[in-house]
């Protein structure tokens, strides 16, 4: 390559040239973070020009460069491709290039040496192929087959065999991986090909080393050579099967090399299990390396393909065989006592077995693999073909008959209690060297597939619900031996107890629970025996999956008593496990649904307080996390009875926040606790609201760094201060109401957000309406909701159009006619009234058409949208029937008329789709208020006025006795009061309610009222029978005058 002289010039000035690309290279990847900076900063002005691509292939293909500039060539190309390679992306890769690109992928990867950047080059051919192949890239398979071909030959080449299997493995992974139907289907295309060459070389490798292994020779790094071909090989064939074939258990070539992997993997055992094993460590590992890879083979047809796993050779005989290794891993697993594992002891090497502990995983993952099968199956809609389903029910029926008898599930269960719940010594020294990392990992459930342990428990869960009645009985007679503060068996006890905590749902009907608390539990917890922390935590967990099943009321003080026992430091049996253990299960006890806080008060000092101490006494800021949750919790069951403690708890949090650093979780659990103590302590929390503002702040501002992590968390906290600020004897503080204006930028943020922030704005209109309704506020909050109108969902639509209603209700009652006429002016300046009158407009135009090939106008609105946008006019027009006529008149020009024309008939017509009977009675009251206009157009639809009111009071009077009121005329609000605290917004929504016209105004009279204003409007009785009257269908009069109103 001619490398031009260094070029010091601004990154955008620089030409692309390969020699200018080598240099920015070779800045990018140096040590100096000043050249580092300025050398990504022109790749990245770089990677959207044309040529740039193919210019860091040729920099990638250049072998006399250094190393690290090559390296990093070949890690931007991949990074390349990611974002531009696909033909939609903007700025994609010009065709051209991407040809010159392909043209030389496959020579350069099997012709290079170094591992790392083979690596790296196999991964960018395997991300092309997802894109390319088979369209725009139909040889590149065929390509690398006669590679394999040709390297098998006397002259091959063995790097070219492993570089051509090192790309077919990334490609197979990566089109395995693909969720486009198009990508599976071009890899099953190739599949059969594909199998029958890697099939060749794996067996001709594994037989030429295994030959090596028995009888010597003089070509051992040849040998190790091929073990290591034969590696690469198993791992792409193990992907291959599984996804390049639609039915695997109906090819003979996998059926053969189905039976051929059983052999090798019983074959290879040996090597790897004997302690003296003449193998050097290195080659040993290797074999190693085999054997997981057929054992994830074999566990990933399991699990992928269930139906075929069955029904390929021999498969029943494979899991016994599985079952086999565990049993003999069982052997040596667990602890024999507890004195062996102080620290320091011996107890177990560095690991027991650690391939057939990886083995016996494996093991344990398969039989849970085959009880999923029968019990919880995969579900389809549609059978593939029609053979599938018959397949499906042999296979299911070849494991309960064959497989899982009841000999085997009882060894199993067996197994699992008496040897796999046991605590091996290395969990033991742990406890003592690292409790909170043990603590935590013991709890992590989601880790169950990666860990013997968890993964007992889970095939205990699954074998105990399914084959309950082999189980109860041989669980309850071991369970009742030990069960008894007599037996001090600790590391027995606690597998037995770990398989009555897990079987709780199954052994409900046959285990006094009750009694075994009082009489063993609460012996056990006070036991000073060495050892005895074992027993006390595992307390805590097996009360903890009891509770909810099977716990008297009456012993739920003693199991408050037991944990707050469990918690307390100074006891020494009470290590720092047992105690965040205790700390981390209360949360169940507190969430149990019967909890009630009468029967904790009398706890609640001293556990609270002990917890509020291990938190800072934990390391882990997980474990400060859980334990925070359990407090949070506890705030939450005990509602208003939380204040004595309130100060405490949030003495301990602003230490946490600060060292939670960018630990967001922290700052979330936080912030969650703090919204639910201020909800638990209702008005109480006033004096801490105003500490609690800048923290809200500083996550709602705009370009906050941590809005996107505590954006939820702080509106649920700012919703609960507004929700439980009095709004008397003293206002709501300033600091509070300054808050509302940062309002304006979330109402252009997502859906859940956007709804939390609709229920704050409607939480300050109860508030402060006054707040809502300032001049620097409601211009701009109408001009963010009209942008969101028609845009959203119909419900989140709804949501937008209520809070526009409590906004005019509001106004109205701050400033009654004029206020709504400011108001209303502003609905109409930002552009919101125009909306609505579109969509209800489009709704009209398509209500007159007629005919199936009719399509709804573009703006139109439909159902719930349509009543929503009738419930804002009839809001405005019940506050002031002259202002919204104003508003249509202003919106319209000089075609009121017109506008109320369409209008009133779309009106009516809608009335029949509104099912919610406050909605209903609301457009009555306004559409009956019109009549005082005392003008032709509403006088002109008497009859649809008294179709309205027939229908509607014929409702609301349905069943009365009393047929001179409504069902919906309240009285007064009652003046008595909930005995325990409540919320002030409670307060405040009820005074809403019961102030709303909708309860307020009695319609049989206003009905009465209106229409006889208006026969005297006209000119009496007679002159509105001939004017008016007369034009009314003679059975929608009689209906009308059937409800008895005139």
């Amino acid at each position: 390559m001619e490398v031009d002289s260094a070029i010091e010039v601004p990154g955008e000035a620089n030409p692309l040239t390969e020699g200018i690309l080598y240099h920015v290279l070779r800045s990018a990847s140096s040590s100096d973070p000043q050249q580092v900076q300025t050398g990504t900063k022109q790749l990245q002005e770089w990677e959207k020009a044309r040529g740039y691509y193919p210019l860091l292939q040729a920099v990638f293909l250049d072998k006399s460069l250094p190393l690290e500039v090559r390296y990093l060539a070949i890690i931007q190309l991949k990074n390349g491709i990611d974002k531009y390679w696909r033909k939609t992306a903007t700025n994609a890769v010009h065709k051209d290039d991407r040809a010159a690109i392909r043209a030389k992928l496959i020579e350069s990867g099997i012709n290079e040496a170094d591992q790392r950047l083979a690596l790296q080059n196999a991964l960018v051919i395997s991300k092309i192929t997802r894109f390319d192949f088979p369209n725009d890239w139909p040889d590149m398979f065929q390509h690398l087959i006669q590679v394999l071909r040709n390297s098998l030959g006397p002259s091959g080449y063995r790097l070219h065999l492993r570089r051509a299997l090192l790309i077919l493995l990334h490609i197979v992974k990566e089109l395995s991986t693909a969720r486009i139907t198009k990508s599976r289907q071009a890899l099953q295309s190739i599949t059969p090909e594909l199998f029958d060459i890697l099939c060749r070389i794996y067996m001709l490798k594994v037989d030429t080393w295994q030959e090596f292994f028995r009888n010597g020779g003089d070509d051992e790094g040849g040998a190790l050579d091929d073990i290591e071909i034969s590696l690469l090989n198993i791992k792409t064939l193990r992907r291959l099967v599984i996804a390049g074939y639609e039915f695997p258990s109906r090819e003979k070539d996998v059926q053969e090399f189905w039976t051929l992997t059983r052999t090798h993997f019983r074959d290879l055992l040996p090597y790897v299990m004997q302690e003296d094993s003449p193998l050097a460590p290195s080659v040993r590992a290797l074999i190693e390396k085999h054997l997981v890879q057929l054992s994830k083979f074999h566990l990933a047809m399991a699990k992928d393909r269930p139906a075929d796993f069955v029904l390929l050779p021999s498969s029943i005989d494979l899991v016994r065989n599985y079952w086999i290794l565990v049993a003999k891993l069982g052997e040596s697993w667990g602890s024999k006592s507890v004195e062996g594992t102080k620290i320091g002891t011996d107890g177990d090497t560095e690991e027991d077995a650690p391939i057939l502990e990886r083995l016996g995983l494996r093991g344990l993952l398969l039989l849970r693999a085959c009880v999923k099968m029968i019990f919880y199956p995969t579900q389809t809609f549609k059978y593939r073909q029609p053979q599938e389903k018959e397949e499906r029910t042999r296979a299911t029926q070849m494991l309960k008959t064959d497989l899982l008898t009841d000999d085997l599930v009882r060894e199993i269960i067996s197994s699992l209690v008496t040897r796999f719940f046991v605590f091996r010594p290395s969990d033991l020294r742990m406890w003592e060297e690292e409790p909170d990392e043990w603590e935590k990992m013991e709890d992590g459930s989601e880790d169950w597939e990666f860990s013997i342990r968890p993964c007992a428990e889970k095939l205990f869960l699954d074998l105990a619900k399914n084959f309950k009645d082999l189980i109860i009985q041989p669980l309850l007679q071991v369970f009742y031996q030990v069960a008894t503060p007599d037996n001090e068996d600790i590391l027995f006890k606690d597998s037995v107890y770990t398989a009555i905590g897990l079987a709780a749902d199954v052994l409900h009907d046959h285990v006094d629970f009750d009694a075994f608390i009082v009489n063993t539990l609460v012996p056990e917890a006070q036991k000073q025996n060495p050892g005895y922390n074992i027993i006390r935590r595992r307390i805590a967990i097996i009360i903890s999956q009891w509770i909810a099943i099977k716990v008297a009321e009456e012993k739920k003080p003693l199991v408050y008593q037991i944990y707050q026992h469990l918690l307390d430091q100074s006891d020494p049996l009470n290590d720092h496990v047992v105690r965040v253990t205790a700390g981390r299960k209360f949360m169940e006890i507190a969430n149990d649904w019967e909890f009630k806080a009468d029967n904790f008060i009398p706890f609640a000092p001293v556990t609270l307080d002990r917890l509020m101490a291990l938190v800072k006494e934990a390391e882990l800021p997980e474990t400060k996390m859980a334990l925070l949750n359990t407090i949070s919790t506890i705030v939450e069951r005990l509602e208003h009875h939380i204040t004595p403690y309130a100060n405490n708890i949030i003495s301990i949090l602003p230490p946490l926040w600060e060292q939670s650093g960018e630990e967001h979780l922290m700052k979330q659990a936080i912030l969650t606790i703090l919204a639910r103590l201020t909800n638990a302590m209702k008005a109480e929390s006033r004096n801490f609201h105003v500490s609690f503002i800048p923290i809200i702040q500083s996550a709602v501002e705009p370009n906050s760094e941590t809005q996107v992590y505590l954006l939820e968390d702080a509106l649920d906290l700012w919703a609960s201060i507004i929700a439980q600020t009095p709004s008397q004897p003293e206002p709501a503080p300033p600091e509070l109401l300054n808050l509302i204006k940062y309002l304006i930028p979330l109402f252009s943020m997502g859906s859940e957000n956007l709804r939390k922030t609709i229920e704050i704005t409607e939480a300050y209109l109860l508030l402060s309406s006054t707040s809502v309704l300032a001049d620097d506020f409601r211009p701009q909050m109408l001009l963010a909701l009209a942008s969101l109108l028609g845009s959203l969902k119909p419900d989140a639509n709804g949501t937008v159009t209520h809070l526009v209603e409590c906004v005019i209700r509001g106004a109205d009652g701050v400033g009654g006619e004029q206020a709504i006429k400011v108001l209303v002016g502003d609905i109409i300046s930002t552009g919101f009234l125009q909306k609505v009158l579109e969509g209800l407009h489009g709704a009209w135009e398509h209500h007159q058409s007629h005919g199936p090939y009719r399509e709804l106008p573009s703006r139109a609105v439909d159902g719930v949208v349509e009543t929503d946008y009738f419930t804002v006019l009839a809001r405005i027009g019940l506050a002031s029937p002259s202002v919204l006529l104003e508003a249509l008149s202003s919106v319209s020009g000089d075609n009121l008329e017109k506008t109320l024309s369409w209008l009133l008939e779309e009106w009516f017509g809608h009335m029949d789709n509104i099912g919610d009977q406050p909605n209903r009675k609301l457009m009555t009251l306004v559409l009956t208020r019109l009549l005082e206009t005392n003008s032709e157009w509403i006088l002109g639809r008497l009859q649809n006025l008294m179709v309205l009111w027939t229908d509607v009071l014929g409702e609301l009077l349905d069943g009365m006795d009393d047929r001179s009121a409504d069902c919906l005329h309240w009285p007064p609000e009652p003046m008595t009061r909930p005995t325990d605290p409540e919320a002030p917004e409670d307060v405040r929504k009820r005074e809403l309610i019961y102030s709303d016209p909708v309860h307020r105004l009695n319609l049989v009279p206003f009905i009465r009222e209106h229409l006889q204003r208006a026969i005297q409007a006209a000119g009496g009785e007679a002159r509105f029978q001939e004017e008016w009257l007369s034009r009314v269908d003679k059975d929608v009069l009689k209906g009308f005058m059937d409800l008895g109103i005139m």
